[in-house]
C-alpha cells in the first residue's frame, strides 16, 4: 500500500492495517507536510488515475488483459523513501536529505548573511598566524626592558663619546645637533684670564689660565697654544704661537700657563685661546 505527500508528492510505502477506516495524520518526511491520510480512498482514486482506460476503447490497445489490470499498481515504479509506520509518532526524526537542509535554510534566514561574514573574513584568518609567528631565538621583549635598553644606550653614547667619535668621525656631527661637546683631545683650558701691564711705558697682554687632563686612563700630550687676536667683525688680525714647559699631563692634572704680548694691535677686540692644529700649519 502507498500514500503519497499532496505537497511534494513523495510516495510511502505503509502498511493499511495501521490505518483504519478513519485514516490517520501522518507528515512527510521531506517536506514536513501533516495530513490526514486514507488508504482506501488514496488507493482507489490513483488506480483509475493510472490504469483506467476508456469504456469505448479495446482494452488489447493497453497491452494488458482485465485481469492484469488488478496487478497494474505492482508494477508502479517505486520511490525510495522513509516507510511510515503505526508505531511511529508524526514527530519521529527521520532521516536528513538533502531536501531536508534545502528546508533549513529557508527557515532560517539569518543562516545565510552569518555564513557570509564567515566566508569573506576567513581569508584574513588564514592569513593571521602568518603575522604571529615569533622566531623561538627572538626572545619577547616587554616595555620594561625596552626602556631600560634605550636608557644604556644613551648612558654608553655620552660615557664613551670621545672613543666613539676617534672611531667615527662622522658621529661628531650628530653630538653637536644634541648639543654636547666631545674632546677628542682630552685636554681643556681652565679659569683663562686676559690681563693688561704697562712695561717701559708700552701696554702688555698678558693671558695666563690652566689646561686640565681630561683623559680617564691613559696620559695626554700637551702640545702648542695658538692665541688669535681679532678685531669687532671677528677677522683675525694678529696671532702667535707658545710651547709648553710640560710634556703632558696624567689624568686630572693641571699644567699653568702665561704667555705675554707687548704693544698690542689697537683694533684688537677679542682674544682666542687654543690647541695648535694642522690648520694653522697652512697659514
Amino acid at each position: 500500500m502507498h500514500i503519497v505527500c499532496p505537497n511534494c508528492t513523495t510516495s510511502y510505502a505503509v502498511n493499511p492495517a495501521t490505518f483504519g477506516d478513519a485514516g490517520r495524520q501522518v507528515r512527510c518526511a521531506r517536506c514536513k507536510e501533516i495530513w490526514l491520510a486514507q488508504p482506501e480512498d488514496l488507493a482507489r482514486a490513483k488506480v483509475p488515475a493510472m490504469a483506467e482506460p476508456d469504456p469505448n476503447e479495446d482494452m488489447s490497445a493497453w497491452g494488458i488483459t482485465e485481469d492484469e489490470a488488478d496487478e497494474a499498481p505492482a508494477a508502479v515504479p517505486q520511490i525510495e523513501s522513509p516507510s511510515i509506520s503505526a508505531e511511529q509518532l508524526p514527530e519521529a526524526a527521520a532521516p536528513v536529505t538533502d531536501a531536508d537542509w534545502t528546508a533549513m535554510a529557508r527557515d532560517e534566514p539569518v543562516a545565510g548573511p552569518r555564513f557570509g561574514r564567515k566566508s569573506r573574513l576567513s581569508p584574513l584568518r588564514r592569513l593571521a598566524p602568518k603575522f604571529s609567528l615569533r622566531l623561538p631565538f627572538l626572545p619577547r621583549l616587554s616595555l620594561s626592558t625596552a626602556c631600560f635598553g634605550m636608557a644604556a644606550l644613551v648612558l654608553a653614547l655620552l660615557f664613551w663619546r670621545v672613543d666613539i667619535v676617534r672611531m667615527m668621525p662622522q658621529t661628531a656631527g650628530f653630538y653637536q645637533l644634541a648639543g654636547i661637546h666631545v674632546n677628542l683631545r682630552g685636554l681643556s683650558f681652565n679659569d683663562v684670564k686676559v690681563l693688561t701691564e704697562t712695561v717701559d711705558g708700552k701696554p702688555v697682554l698678558v693671558i695666563e689660565g690652566n689646561i686640565v687632563g681630561d683623559s680617564k686612563t691613559v696620559p695626554v700630550a700637551l702640545p702648542r697654544l695658538r692665541f688669535v687676536v681679532r678685531d669687532a667683525k671677528g677677522t683675525e688680525i694678529y696671532a702667535w704661537n707658545a710651547v709648553l714647559e710640560q710634556q703632558g699631563l696624567n689624568p686630572g692634572d693641571k699644567a699653568w700657563f702665561r704667555s705675554r704680548l707687548a704693544s698690542p694691535p689697537p683694533e684688537g677686540r677679542s682674544l682666542d685661546v687654543r690647541f695648535f692644529n694642522k690648520r694653522d700649519l697652512a697659514g
